[in-house]
């Protein structure tokens, strides 16, 4: 990655929050430029960015962020029940995509809930509670009255991750989401279906995490469900 593009990724993670996002922000024509909050675990903290870049001068683009301005880890449905009201906030957003799901299927030690390496420890979020907990921040995010896109988890290689999770995993998850997301009517930004062929070429080694090139691959995915939702030319 060019140092221009690394300063760029730096200053959007630790310059935006949404505390300072801009009532009013116009585009060329005069006209309020739509806003958009990226809802999301570390992938989406590696896209997002490129995200911002791709639509300069065609949506404001958020995430949520830390006090301390650096971008926060969503993680999973747990912790999206508890703070999906103070992420949404008072801003009038245009569009929200989300993803929940790579958190939830990670093995968590049963009595303090940390990052497990053992099988035999449980699911952050089994699926059955997956499910409630989607449906629950779903009801939420709809209340908004925002366009809405739900990113399918990617997939990751089998192996020994740490934290663990099981192979397959992804898939089983995301299954259960876009029932919910067909039921709802929300349309879906597949990143599982559009990197599992290209997982070696844009994934770490033995990673959840993705490349620069890989994260400004799936940024690209992002934008073009952003702009068929939003009709964005």
């Amino acid at each position: 990655m060019h140092n221009s593009r690394r300063k760029f990724l730096k200053q959007s993670l630790q310059g935006l929050t949404m505390a300072l996002l801009p009532k009013i922000a116009f585009s060329k024509s005069g006209l309020e430029l739509p806003k958009i909050l990226i809802i999301g675990d570390s992938i989406s903290i590696g896209y997002t960015p490129f995200v911002q870049e791709i639509l300069i001068g065609k949506a404001m683009v958020s995430r949520p962020m830390n006090e301390n301005g650096v971008a926060e880890n969503c993680e999973g449905t747990s912790n999206g029940i508890l703070k999906i009201d103070a992420w949404i906030g008072n801003t009038k957003w245009d569009l929200i995509h989300f993803n929940f799901g790579l958190h939830d299927l990670k093995h968590v030690k049963p009595d303090t809930g940390e990052n497990s390496n053992n099988p035999d420890d449980p699911l952050q979020v089994e699926k059955k509670q997956y499910r409630k907990n989607l449906k629950e921040i779903v009801a939420k995010l709809k209340a908004t009255n925002a366009k809405l896109i739900f990113a399918t988890t990617t997939p990751y290689p089998d192996g020994e991750l740490k934290p663990l999770r099981d192979p397959g995993m992804s898939a089983e998850y995301n299954a259960i989401a876009l029932k919910i997301m067909k039921a709802n009517n929300i349309p879906v930004n597949d990143l599982y279906a559009f990197v599992l062929p290209r997982l070696g070429e844009l994934q770490r080694p033995m990673n959840v995490h993705f490349t620069d090139e890989g994260s400004h691959e799936l940024a690209k995915q992002c934008v073009k469900s952003i702009e068929q939702v939003l009709a964005l030319k």
